[in-house]
C-alpha cells in the first residue's frame, strides 16, 4: 500500500502547481536536461517530474535541492516571509501566556524554604 497524502485546498494546490511550473521553466531556460538536474539534486528523474508538477507528496527538502541546482535557493527565504495575519493578531493584543522570569520563581522558592525551616 502506498502513502496517502492529505488533499490540499484548491488554492494551495494551484500555488504548488505554479512552483513546479516555475522550476521546470527555470530548468529549461538554463538548458539543463531533466537527467542532469535530477542527478545533481540526488533524486530520480521521476521525482524531478513530480517536483515540476507541484506534487505535494514530495518533501520540501527535495524542492530545496532542485532549487539549489538551479541556483534559486535564495528564493526559499521568501516562503512565509511576511506573516501579516500574525502581525495583526499581535497588534490586537493577543499574546501567548506569559510566565514569570526564572529568577523571581527561584527567589520565591528560597523564601518558602527559609520560612519552612524557620529562618524567615
Amino acid at each position: 500500500m502506498g502513502k496517502t497524502t492529505p488533499s490540499l485546498v484548491p488554492r494551495v494546490a494551484r500555488l504548488l502547481d505554479g512552483v513546479g511550473a516555475h522550476l521546470k521553466l527555470a530548468r529549461l531556460r538554463r538548458k539543463y536536461s531533466a537527467e542532469t538536474v535530477a542527478q545533481r539534486a540526488g533524486i530520480t528523474r521521476r521525482t524531478l517530474s513530480k517536483v515540476e508538477q507541484g506534487d505535494p507528496a514530495v518533501a520540501l527538502g527535495v524542492y530545496a535541492r532542485v532549487m539549489q541546482v538551479l541556483r534559486l535557493e535564495d528564493d526559499l527565504a521568501l516562503l512565509a516571509k511576511d506573516d501579516e495575519l500574525g502581525r495583526k493578531l499581535q497588534d490586537a493584543g493577543i499574546t501567548a501566556k506569559l510566565r514569570a522570569p526564572k529568577r523571581l520563581a527561584a527567589a520565591k522558592n528560597e523564601t518558602a524554604l527559609d520560612q519552612a525551616e524557620g529562618r524567615g
